[in-house]
């Protein structure tokens, strides 16, 4: 139940030992450190939360600079926790890298999708247009919603126009093709979510792993 959270780089394709090309997205994951070692005496609940990319001091509140000074550890950006497996130990200061991740294994990655801003039914919710004839009204707006005399008032959860994306979004179960250790890369097979220089949550599958 490692987690890292990395950066996307974008995507490219390489080739399988079979020959196959295969689409992958390219993801920067710098090491973490531990901050934090929860539990169930202290804070209700056993977890690890590991801390990515440098802060600088000046950056950070008082709150989060008296956390990381009280186990002696530099600011960081970002911060993360995960469960950790029965029978794993980890002590403040320890780090993850990619090399805690093994190829071949299926990640969930969490991350933002992106934003489309202000669109329609059709882009939005995949609905038919209307007739397209000279003289039609009715070419890409939505269909009736309030009737007539009944009910005579739109009902809650009508899939209308509206803000589009921007939204966390988790893919399962994406395959782990490569990692390269030396530059701190995870090779992962298709899409996720987010734009380039995006921030993603990396973590082993909890669903369809193989064991």
């Amino acid at each position: 139940m490692k987690a890292l959270l990395g950066r996307k780089i974008g995507m490219t394709q390489i080739f399988a030992d079979t020959g196959e090309v295969v689409p992958v997205t390219v993801i920067e994951a710098t090491p973490g450190t531990v901050t934090q070692i929860k539990t169930c005496e202290t804070d209700g609940y056993d977890a690890v939360q590991v801390g990515f990319e440098d802060q600088k001091p000046q950056r950070v509140n008082k709150p989060m600079t008296g956390h990381f000074d009280k186990d002696g550890v530099t600011p960081k950006k970002n911060l993360v926790e995960f469960k950790p497996e029965e029978g794993e130990t980890y002590e403040v200061g320890q780090t993850i890298s990619v090399a805690d991740f093994e190829e071949g294994k299926k990640l969930d990655i969490t991350g933002t999708s992106k934003g489309k801003g202000t669109q329609g039914n059709i882009k939005r919710h995949g609905h038919q247009r209307g007739p397209m004839g000279h003289g039609s009204k009715h070419k890409r707006l939505h269909g009736a919603l309030a009737g007539a005399s009944y009910p005579g008032r739109v009902f809650k959860g009508n899939k209308s126009p509206g803000r589009m994306g921007r939204d966390t979004v988790t893919i399962q179960n994406i395959d782990l093709v490569k990692v390269i250790e030396e530059r701190n890369l995870l090779l992962v097979k298709g899409a996720v979510p987010g734009g380039k220089g995006s921030l993603l949550n990396i973590r082993y599958a909890v669903k369809g792993q193989d064991k």
